[in-house]
Formats: structure tokens, C-alpha cells, sequence
């Protein structure tokens, strides 16, 4: 490989223009305010055009969607109906960003045809594009897969191969979808590959599949983006849900997402903001694609502001709107606290984060300094003043606003002389009277002597005892081994298979949380994986058409080595400890083809919470 750093950003930066990018694809993106390459588009946009395969280490946010996508559409040939590029993403989430950021630089191209093709949606729908032709395809590798082993796919014509997110392909068990996928494409194309991070596995596959790539780094000096103002509230978890509410009042968002740890928690606090007056929305693995489609696009569309989502049910979100983070509930991992804030903030905008932290949570500030490398700011619960002249702000905003429509005004104005005439009432009072029927019970003001909700935070907020600032106690296990019933599946060691891909197979298509495994016994022909005692039927349904390593798994019910296919009592294996699935690895992972939720949906909090009320 060539090594070549990517520039930094300067008024030096060469225009797009400078870079090759020219006729329609330049007037698109010009109509989307493109003007200055970021600096891995400046490096790999004319390395892309002169026909270099290229390596790419960039982080998500960096622009590197562009830096790839542009040199595809400039050089498509929109004649051949046959797919012309092919984009391997991880999550259903990233492929559909990817597919909208082609059609928004082919928008003044005539003809051009992106289809995204992902787990969750129906075949027919992408049977029926790729019949009438598509030049690029956007896609998870479990359904690329599906398709290829159908012969729906044709990738005979194929001249670009774009792998994205690489590292998360290969952590997510997608390393031998993705080799099968690269060696049934011609051996004369041109591969981009983009990775966070450059283990030895995704360099090995580099040096197979890529021809004297051009390696291009962009440097980070911190984890996080600068512009992302990070703030923290110590708060306890029955004061939370009001403590949101004040921060919603005073604070001046746009949009915003509201991170909660499990799906249920994701309808509460989403009925209780719409209860408030709020337009929020929920997002998790049980939430229909379509109806979460429908939710992105109103957040897009200013239709609406606030979206409550679990960590996977947020991924690859790329919302210019979002101006806020809400971590409702703090991550236990650094690199899920990192990928919830980098929701805002991105390509150069500002942000804000904002981590609602319980007293026996203040350990966790340490953690997440080390992992953004810098140290957030404590902030102060607004109080009812703060509130108050905050409604009031509000207030004269709506009077001044009414009063611009002076048509409006001129009709009411008669109407409220005839009321003084006739009863005698100053048009204060009268003024006064209106604003009370606008405003109905509820009432403008908050009683500044009266707010226990600022009381009891700032308890939460007291310096902690000595004894309190020993580390935490080890988490106590959720289950006990009786919450579980095994199951087979009938893919094994002779298949590969590990038990990160099960889990993530099964969490990608059941929506189960990491808390909803137990044992995992890898023999070699099939497997047994302990699940939920209490498995709703429609998961169990779900599950029956998961793939692992190419294969249907066939979940069912075990039945004792007496009713097992294809191997004998005499197994030893079965003897010995199972495996069990390495809980510290906090990493969300989507394994099949499309990312449903696996959220880590527990039964309890990381410490015990006090009772309150919903």
C-alpha cells in the first residue's frame, strides 16, 4: 500500500471542481451546498478517478459518503442497466444513508437508478428493480448474499465495489459473506475500502482483493468532534422524566434524540413527552421499518422534534436537524456513549450532549472523559425562574407575531370595542381575560416557592460520603439458569461459526437484548442456544428464517440428544462447559441482513432504582 495522509482543511483546500468532479454531479452538489472537500475527499476523490483502489481510514461524520459516491456517479454509465457499483454496508440504517446520498448527487442526472437492498424489506420490491435495472446497489451482505445464491443478483457488469464501515462488517461476523460477495465479482474492477480502524483481518483482505491500494488516513486528534458541547446533570432516575421536561423548556433545540436503554423505556418516555405537548416519536426493533422510515423523515422535515431510541435503533442516523443528544440513560461502554453523541455535531455543524447521570453513576464521568478526551460540564437543573422567563420570552414572541396579522387583528379589534362599550371593562382586563381562555388550566407561570423538583436534585447533587467513592461491585447476574430453554440451530463449528455471529444473527432478526442469552453450545454440526423461557411465539417466528454463514439455522426447541438430528448422545462436547457469550464486548452488533434492534433491553437498571411514579 501507498501511504498518504489526507490534507488538512485550509483555505489552500482545492474546490471540487479542482478534484474532477464535474457536469451534473458538480451542479448537485453545489445545489446542496457542497463548497470545501473535506480532507478525505480531497484525498480520495482524484485518487478514485484515476482509476487507484484505495484504503480509507475515516471515522463516520468525516464525509467519506461523498469521497466514494461522487467518483462512482462521474464516471456511471447510464446506458448499461446492469449494476455498475456495488456498496457492502453493515446496518440496514447506513445502507439507506448511503442509497439517499447517492440520489441526492445523481439529482441532476437523468435516469440513474440506486437500489438499497437490506434484511427487513420484501423481495419483491427488489426483485422487481433490479429487473427493470439498477446502476448502483446499496446493501447489508447477508441479503447481497441471499440475492447472489438466488441468481437475482447479476454482478457480471460490475465495475466499482465499495466496502463501507469495514471493521464493523468483519466485528458484526460478516467476514465470510463479504469474501464470498468479492470473489463472484470480476477480477477487473476497482474496490474503495473505508474503515474506523485497520485490524489485521481487514489489512489481509486488503492485500487479497485490492490491487496497490493507495492507503489514505484522516488524523483525529480526539475521539469525539470539538463542536459537540458535552454536558452532564446528576440526577436521580425517579426525578428524570421532569428534569427532561425543564431542560426542554429552557433549553434552544432544533431536533434532538433521546437515548433510553430498552425498548419499552422508548414508548414511555414517548407517550409521557407527547402527554407534555411535545412531538416526539419512538424508534426501536419492534417498531415497523416503515413507520421508522416514516419517523426519520418527519424529524428531517421539522414535522417532528424528538426521537426516542434505543442505541441500534439510532444507528447511522445522519439528521442535519438534530441539534441535541439526550442520554436519558448514560451507557454503561464508552463506545456507545461515543456513537450516541456523534448524532449531532456532524460534518462541521455544532451540537450539544446532555448525559442525565444517577449519583452511583458519577464513575462513568472518568470513563467518558478518557474515551472523548475531554471533560464534560456539570450543568445546573434550570429553576423555576429560568422557566419562567422562558414562557414569558414565548409569550411576548406569540403577541408580537399575532400582532403582525393585521388583517386578523382589524377583524377581532371591533369585537373587542364592542365588549368595552358594552360592559364596561378597560381592554387590559380584557387583554388580560383573553390570554387566560388561550392558556386554558394550565397555568403560565411556575410557583417559584413551590419546586420540590430542584430540591431533590440538588440532593442528588451533594458531594458523595468517602464510603461512596469505592468502585462499584461487579454487576449480580439477571437470570437464573431456570428463565432460559434451549435451542437448536443447526449451523456449528464444521460451519465456522462463533458465538458472536449467533448472537448478533438472533438479536439483529428477534430484536433481543444481550440480556436475553444464556449458554451457547457450539457442537459440530449444530448448536444449542439457551433464550428467554418466556420467547414470544412471533420472535420464535422471526428467528425460523435467520441465516449464519449462509446458512437457514432451523431454530427450534431442543429435545435432548435423543431427538437431535445428525449427531449421537455419545457427543462429548456436550459434557463440558458451554460456552458463553463474552458479555464485555459492549459493542452493538447487526450480524444478519438487516439491523433490527438488539438494544440492550434489561430487566433493571445498573443500579437499583428508587420507586417513583410513571
Amino acid at each position: 500500500m501507498t501511504p498518504a495522509d489526507a490534507p488538512d482543511e485550509s483555505p489552500a483546500t482545492p474546490g471540487f471542481e479542482d478534484l474532477g468532479i464535474t457536469g451534473p454531479v458538480l451542479k448537485a452538489i453545489k445545489d446542496l451546498g457542497y463548497e470545501t472537500p473535506s480532507p478525505i475527499q480531497a484525498a480520495t476523490i482524484p485518487t478514485l478517478l484515476a482509476g487507484r483502489d484505495v484504503v480509507g481510514m475515516a471515522q463516520t461524520g468525516t464525509g467519506k459518503t461523498a469521497a466514494f459516491a461522487l467518483p462512482v456517479l462521474e464516471r456511471l454509465d447510464i446506458a448499461q442497466k446492469t449494476p455498475q457499483a456495488l456498496v457492502l454496508a453493515p446496518t440496514r440504517e447506513l445502507a439507506l444513508q448511503v442509497c439517499e446520498a447517492f440520489e441526492s448527487y445523481a439529482s441532476r442526472m437523468k435516469g440513474v437508478h440506486v437500489l438499497p437492498v437490506y434484511g427487513g424489506q420484501g423481495y419483491g420490491v427488489q426483485l422487481s428493480a433490479l429487473r427493470r435495472g439498477v446502476h448502483v446497489v446499496v446493501g447489508t451482505p447477508g441479503r447481497i448474499m441471499d440475492h447472489l445464491a438466488k441468481g437475482t443478483l447479476d454482478l457480471s457488469e460490475l465495475q466499482y465495489l465499495v466496502l463501507d464501515e469495514a471493521d464493523e462488517m468483519l466485528k458484526m461476523g460478516f467476514a465470510e459473506d463479504v469474501e464470498q460477495i468479492l470473489a463472484q465479482t470480476p477480477e477487473e474492477k476497482q474496490v474503495a475500502l473505508f474503515s474506523a480502524t485497520m485490524p489485521a483481518q481487514i489489512r489481509r483482505l486488503a492485500q487479497q482483493y485490492l490491487r496497490d491500494p493507495e492507503e489514505i488516513t484522516v488524523k483525529s486528534k480526539t475521539a469525539t468532534n470539538t463542536n459537540i458541547t458535552q454536558r452532564y446533570l446528576v440526577v436521580s432516575y425517579a426525578q428524570k422524566v421532569d428534569a427532561l421536561t425543564r431542560i426542554l423548556e429552557v433549553e434552544n433545540f432544533d431536533g434532538m434524540i433521546v437515548f433510553v436503554r430498552t425498548k419499552n423505556e422508548t414508548e414511555t418516555l414517548a407517550e409521557k413527552l407527547r402527554a407534555r405537548g411535545y412531538s416526539a416519536a419512538a424508534i426501536n426493533g419492534d417498531v415497523p421499518q416503515v413507520q421508522r422510515e416514516r419517523s426519520v423523515n418527519q424529524l428531517k422535515d421539522g414535522k417532528l422534534d424528538i426521537l426516542v431510541a434505543t442505541d441500534v435503533a439510532a444507528r447511522g442516523l445522519d439528521v442535519e436537524r438534530i441539534s441535541h443528544v439526550v442520554n436519558f440513560d448514560i451507557p454503561t461502554d464508552t463506545e456507545s456513549y461515543v456513537h450516541r453523541i456523534g448524532r449531532t455535531g456532524r460534518a462541521g455543524r455544532t451540537g450539544d450532549a446532555i448525559s442525565f447521570i444517577t449519583p452511583r453513576e458519577r464513575y462513568l464521568l472518568k470513563h467518558i472523559e478518557k474515551a472523548t478526551r475531554q471533560q464534560p460540564t456539570q450543568m445546573q437543573l434550570p429553576s423555576t425562574e429560568d422557566v419562567n422567563t422562558t414562557r414569558l420570552a414565548r409569550f411576548d414572541d406569540a403577541i408580537t407575531t399575532a400582532l403582525s396579522e393585521t388583517s386578523r387583528i382589524d377583524a377581532f379589534r371591533d369585537i373587542i370595542a364592542h365588549y368595552v362599550r358594552h360592559h364596561d371593562v378597560p381592554e387590559g382586563d380584557v387583554a388580560a381575560a383573553l390570554a387566560v381562555v388561550a392558556q386554558g388550566s394550565t397555568p403560565l407561570l411556575l410557583d417559584p416557592a413551590d419546586d420540590a423538583l430542584s430540591q431533590a436534585v440538588a440532593a442528588d447533587n451533594r458531594p458523595p460520603r468517602e464510603r461512596q467513592t469505592r468502585e462499584p461491585r461487579e454487576p449480580r447476574e439477571r437470570r437464573s439458569r431456570g428463565d432460559y430453554t434451549p435451542y437448536r440451530i443447526e449451523v456449528g463449528r464444521r460451519h465456522r461459526v462463533e458465538p458472536r455471529q449467533i448472537v448478533g444473527a438472533l438479536a439483529n432478526e428477534g430484536g433481543l437484548g444481550r440480556d436475553d442469552f444464556g449458554a451457547i453450545n457450539i457442537r459440530p454440526d449444530f448448536s444449542i442456544v439457551e433464550l428467554p423461557a418466556n420467547l414470544d411465539p412471533a420472535v420464535l417466528d422471526k428467528l425460523r428464517d435467520t441465516r449464519i454463514s449462509g446458512r437457514l439455522i432451523e431454530i427450534a426447541p431442543d429435545r435432548g440428544p435423543g431427538a437431535r438430528r445428525g449427531s449421537s448422545s455419545r457427543d462429548g462436547e456436550g459434557r463440558g462447559r458451554p460456552a458463553r457469550y463474552d458479555r464485555t464486548d459492549r459493542r452493538d452488533r447487526d450480524d444478519r441482513p438487516a439491523p433490527r434492534d438488539r438494544d440492550r433491553d434489561r430487566e433493571e437498571k445498573p443500579f437499583r432504582k428508587p420507586r417513583h411514579k410513571a
